[in-house]
């Protein structure tokens, strides 16, 4: 087994795998990359890459820009050796956290009115996560990007995650046209829930 880290900590040690960072180019570099689907807290990005140096796992050198000094952080050979042992553990189940999917849940606490206005945004928040992530895909097309060799390793998370937005783009809009038949939030008038998956619904007749 792996010792007791963060996912997080193993993520910053493929990072520092790559190259030498600041804290604040791998701060800048996650939420260009793995902030996708592993979003972190900036602070926390800050202080992990101290407990990977007092794990042995990361070294840290001074030096200067100029007249400001900077740390930078660079991977050592037992880090290396602790991210192999960490990619040949089976990963975690994934987990979801979708403030969004959170109020649709609540929505009878409120007005119809406000659910259909979530679902709304949720769209819009989707179609603005694909412009960028379509960008995305055309550096990599072009080759325009900082590792072009690990071009086939950001195309197999990139496409996951343009099907990932997209599914939930697609969901918001379903969910639209499903609640514009409902009287309110707490009566879905005459919205047959069963229909949603029918293949599931009830098909016994009373005696």
């Amino acid at each position: 087994m792996t010792e007791s880290r963060s996912t997080t900590s193993y993520a910053l040690l493929g990072l520092l795998a790559l190259r030498s960072w600041t804290t604040y180019e791998l701060a800048k570099q996650v939420q260009r990359s793995i902030g996708w689907f592993w979003p972190r807290a900036e602070r926390k990005l800050y202080d992990e890459p101290k407990r990977l140096v007092e794990a042995r796992l990361a070294i840290a050198k001074g030096e200067m820009t100029g007249a400001r000094p900077r740390t930078v952080y660079a991977v050592t050979t037992a880090g290396r050796r602790a991210l192999r042992r960490w990619l040949d553990e089976p990963p975690a189940p994934p987990t979801l956290e979708f403030e969004g999917m959170v109020k649709v849940f609540f929505a009878d606490g409120g007005t119809l009115e406000q659910l259909q206005t979530t679902l709304k945004a949720i769209a819009a928040n989707a179609d603005a996560r694909l412009v960028e992530l379509n960008a995305k895909a055309i550096e990599n097309a072009r080759g325009d990007v900082a590792f072009p060799d690990r071009l086939h390793l950001n195309n197999l998370g990139l496409r996951f995650q343009v099907d990932h937005e997209r599914t939930i783009g697609e969901w918001a809009r379903w969910a639209l046209e499903q609640t514009a038949q409902w009287t309110s939030a707490t009566d879905p008038g005459p919205w047959d829930y069963r229909r949603v998956f029918p293949e599931h619904a009830r098909t016994d007749k009373p005696a």
